[in-house]
């Protein structure tokens, strides 16, 4: 565990620059020194890297684990089949070991560190306490709350008929020891009855609170799926913390925003394909297809209010949704650039720097700096010109553990698909 990363090209995750002529010195996990000289370290390996190039590994801030975003998984995601596969211990010990295997799949892919917000009762928190360099570092927010008919009530996350039950239910989840707290406020596109009515309103504005308070009195940051103009309101007016996927912001709730720091997580993958897909190839009718695009709008134009306004927006995938994988951070990063118009080096420093202050862990991770972890990927040409060699990292490296060429299986006709989406967005 101690060597040094030589001729290299460095992407640090805080600027827009490409530090030459420097080495990155690793003992124990932890970046000890960046240096022109390397003398004095006579004892420590050599790595030579070829000129290639090494940022922060990314930082994926909206995962599910259960779930391997195969297009027609929504069809078995039920309150029935989730009680039978919890409920008993040998398939209970399947699913934990699907979830073990999601979360390898994501460091494989260059993911260092992922976010959970809504899991089956505690699984994601024990895969953390693992403590394991094959797996990403994890902050889980295991179950979450919703409420009767909310989105994802009875399958991630627990059903609240009011504000005893509301926290009864952050209680048992506090009890579990999560990272922080996750809350369904507003419906899904798939949860719509009707056309033009995506992510309407579930949980009332003072069950709202009344879990922010505590969940805050507690010590945890609040996120919230919101997905309509009303939602984003209510959850910004109660005091969450982070707006996960979003919708079109007016002057009030940019001054919302400002005035309680808070943050947007920004999820364009699952919304994407919405655009560019047919209802078939989504496994839903005209009104899911047609409300996936009024939020796919609403997550980017969310995303553009908040960053002309100053406001933090981080990224995440929302992987386990149709079409959503495991091991495509690296697409969200494109998309980012292209709809909310920023710059390659921008899209890195959301998804590393950026990411890691949204998720509070940015004295750990998150940028190449002397003490933090030594979380970083190695690609063969250069990002901030490329964003697609993020596709295949050369090296992945965390807490100091180098893999070398690592390797995924993919799916061929959901990355087939996705490619024609990057070739559409190119073309345009």
């Amino acid at each position: 565990m101690k060597y040094i990363l030589s001729n290299v090209n460095i992407i640090d995750g805080a600027s827009d620059c490409i530090i030459k002529g420097k080495s990155i010195v690793v003992e124990d996990g932890i970046i000890k020194d960046i240096a022109e000289d390397i003398s004095n370290y006579r004892d420590y390996k050599i790595i030579n890297l070829a000129n290639k190039y090494i940022m922060p590994g990314l930082i994926n801030l909206h995962v599910h684990l259960p779930g391997s975003g195969n297009p027609s998984g929504g069809k078995s995601q039920n309150k029935k089949t989730v009680d039978f596969l919890m409920k008993h211990f040998v398939t209970r010990k399947i699913v934990t070991a699907l979830c073990k295997k999601y979360a390898k799949i994501e460091l494989k892919s260059g993911v260092t560190t992922i976010r959970t917000v809504g899991g089956l009762q505690d699984i994601d928190s024990k895969l953390r306490d693992l403590n394991s360099t094959e797996l990403p570092r994890i902050l889980s927010s295991n179950m979450a709350i919703s409420v009767p008919n909310g989105h994802m009530a009875g399958v991630l996350a627990y059903e609240a008929v009011d504000i005893p039950s509301a926290l009864k239910y952050l209680d048992m989840i506090k009890d579990t020891k999560p990272d922080l707290i996750k809350l369904m406020i507003t419906g899904g596109v798939l949860d719509a009855k009707v056309k033009g009515e995506p992510g309407a309103l579930k949980m009332q504005a003072d069950i709202v609170k009344a879990l922010c308070s505590k969940a805050h009195e507690y010590g945890y940051k609040v996120a919230a799926h919101v997905e309509s103009p009303e939602g984003v309101r209510v959850a910004l007016l109660n005091g969450v913390d982070t707006i996960e996927h979003g919708a079109e912001l007016d002057e009030e709730m940019i001054q919302l925003f400002k005035k309680g720091h808070q943050a947007h997580v920004c999820t364009i993958s699952p919304a994407i394909v919405f655009k560019y897909f047919d209802k078939k190839d989504l496994y839903c009718n005209d009104v899911g297809l047609y409300n996936g695009k009024l939020v796919f709008k609403g997550i980017v134009d969310c995303a553009r209010a908040c960053l002309e306004n100053n406001i933090l927006v981080g990224l995440g995938t929302d992987t386990a949704c149709p079409y959503v994988t495991h091991y495509n951070m690296w697409r969200e990063l494109i998309y980012f650039k292209n709809f909310c118009h920023v710059s390659n080096s921008f899209a890195i420093n959301t998804a590393t720097l950026t990411n890691a202050k949204i998720a509070g862990i940015d004295k750990e991770t998150g940028s190449i700096e002397i003490g933090k972890s030594a979380d970083m990927i190695v690609v063969a040409e250069n990002p901030l010109v490329n964003l697609k060699t993020l596709k295949e990292p050369k090296k992945v490296i965390f807490k100091g553990k180098i893999t070398n060429k690592p390797r995924v299986k993919k799916d061929a006709l959901v990355e087939e698909k996705l490619d024609n989406i990057l070739e559409q967005i190119y073309n345009n």
